[in-house]
């Protein structure tokens, strides 16, 4: 009170005053509804169940991912996922080095290149013979069965005119030329080395001399005695050697011909093959992230059943209610669905990329993911001001629950991949794989895993809770009596302060009522002046002096 007269002494404005108060206690009682909060909390064990179903659920959208992308290199018959261009179009020079676009749906690359390198003969070593031809130049030695098909409806020559039907381009040739085995087909091979534009009628021994030579090799190279055909064989003049040029090279235009359109159709069957493979994935990958926004909205649904359940007014409206909710709030929280759906969906592209491993990936990343956020929350801990003025041993209590959380979870994600594997050998029955979720020894793992390290983890925040729970009651009472005092001080002030004001309400009411008969008494003495002054005007003295004496007795 002494202050607050000081206070007045210094014009000190008791309205600000009592306003300060005012909000003071406002806080106060704020302050203490919070401490009766905090109150409620203390002992109440640290739940890990949203925590372990946060864990169960990831892991479930894991199995989702993985399982579309796996169902999917199943149904790409064995092959990953493979979006690049050289994974679908098969070019000649990859070919040639044995790369295989192998992911082209269309047409079977593998198989060309094996059936092509079955028809030259083998060294011990698995690499290919080879022998050096009249030009100096290394060629693969074919194996006799690999010209059987160019032969088995060739068109013969004539006996009479001691001629052969020759292929123009030979069918070693043909055989040799990597273009021609990887973009067309033994049939295309075989039908155009035996079409009109590449049998070629000639002198039988014009034939056998040129054997499975180029036309130009044949005729500009001399063999092993030097002697070049139109220097062997007399009926060999510049006319017929003109032909057979002629001949060779309306063959190649066409041979050229037919290649580029093999080339060509490798290419357009590249493209079909990563649009299809493409489809196929995206196919696989939506109904992994339909799966997942159905049980996601399952789960939500679920959640609501149970409070259903749990509420005193059960009937078939509240149901429906219920439900109504569960919907509005799976569409409220859409846009997190929507994310998760997209990580389901990145998932199985990755598992379709990389293969089953990537399950493994995942759950190793789930664990790391897991100790990296315990420590995050452990340092946030210390750092957080509010816990300075904790003693060390609450602080190591508190830092060994974060720690046993996340050890938690990283035990539900061992122990569920260890009793996966437990039960798959112990009981082959339970490999069997439901689609998109796993097999059910996956599904158990997962449940029983996540059970077990979650009831050790209870126990474990619980022991610790025992610790701490004492410390921080006694606080917190003695934080809630010392703030109850405060505002019992408060409370004084504002009473104090308002008492204060009435005081100087009377004060100045009083100071204003002496004013107003100050005031009053003045104007009468006035007044009264006045008429006497005026008066003496118009009277005699004796009139006056009457009059005065009059007023003198009012």
């Amino acid at each position: 009170m002494n202050q607050l007269q000081n206070e007045q002494n210094n014009d000190f404005n008791l309205e600000d005053l009592e306003s300060q108060v005012t909000s003071d206690l406002e806080n106060s009682f704020e302050d203490l509804e919070f401490l009766k909060n905090e109150e409620l909390k203390i002992g109440d064990p640290v739940s890990i169940g949203e925590t372990m179903e946060n864990v169960i659920w990831e892991q479930f959208q894991i199995a989702i991912g993985t399982n579309a992308g796996e169902n999917f290199i199943e149904d790409n018959k064995g092959l990953n996922f493979d979006p690049r261009k050289s994974a679908h179009t098969q070019t000649t020079y990859n070919f040639a080095k044995g790369k295989i676009a192998k992911n082209n749906s269309e047409i079977d690359y593998q198989k060309r290149y094996d059936d092509h390198q079955a028809k030259f003969q083998k060294n011990e070593d698995g690499t290919i013979k080879t022998f050096t031809d009249r030009t100096g130049k290394s060629k693969e030695v074919i194996e006799k069965r690999a010209r059987d098909s160019f032969d088995k409806d060739r068109p013969t020559g004539s006996r009479e005119k001691k001629t052969d039907m020759d292929h123009t381009i030979s069918a070693a040739e043909i055989t040799r030329d990597p273009v021609t085995n990887a973009h067309m087909t033994q049939e295309e091979q075989v039908k155009f080395a035996n079409s009109d534009k590449n049998l070629n009628e000639m002198d039988a021994s014009h034939n056998r001399s040129k054997s499975d030579k180029k036309m130009e090799e044949w005729l500009g190279n001399p063999n092993a005695n030097g002697q070049k055909p139109n220097e062997i064989f007399d009926d060999l003049d510049k006319k017929k050697e003109k032909e057979y040029r002629k001949k060779d090279k309306e063959a190649r235009k066409e041979f050229e011909k037919q290649k580029q359109e093999g080339e060509n159709k490798s290419i357009d069957a590249g493209e079909k093959s990563r649009i299809k493979e493409s489809s196929k994935m995206a196919k696989h990958g939506l109904r992994a992230v339909l799966m997942g926004l159905l049980a996601d909205l399952l789960k939500t649904l679920i959640k609501k059943l149970v409070q259903w359940f749990k509420s005193a007014s059960k009937n078939f409206n509240t149901f429906i209610d219920h439900m109504k909710d569960a919907i509005k709030s799976f569409f409220k929280d859409f846009k997190r669905h929507l994310k998760q759906a997209g990580d389901t969906f990145a998932t199985s592209v990755a598992t379709a990329v990389l293969g089953p491993i990537l399950r493994t990936i995942k759950k190793t990343w789930m664990f790391l993911k897991q100790g990296w956020k315990s420590l995050k929350e452990a340092i946030n801990y210390v750092r957080n001001p509010e816990n300075k003025n904790k003693s060390l041993s609450e602080i190591m209590l508190n830092i060994s629950k974060i720690i046993i959380g996340g050890l938690t979870v990283g035990g539900a994600l061992v122990l569920g991949e260890a009793i996966e594997k437990g039960l798959t050998v112990s009981f082959p029955v339970l490999a069997f794989e439901i689609p998109l979720l796993g097999s059910i020894a996956s599904i158990i793992g997962i449940f029983l895993g996540s059970l077990i390290a979650g009831l050790i983890g209870a126990l474990g925040l619980n022991m610790i809770d025992r610790f701490i729970t004492k410390k921080q009651l006694k606080l917190n009472k003695s934080q809630q009596s010392n703030k109850k005092s405060e505002i019992i001080i408060k409370q004084n002030q504002l009473i104090d302060v308002k008492i204060e004001t009435l005081d100087q309400k009377k004060e100045k009411l009083s100071n204003r009522i002496e004013k107003r008969h100050k005031d009053a008494e003045d104007y009468l003495k006035n007044s009264a002046q006045r008429i006497i002054n005026n008066y003496k005007k118009t009277n005699s003295n004796n009139d006056f002096d009457d009059l005065f004496g009059e007023i003198n007795n009012l």
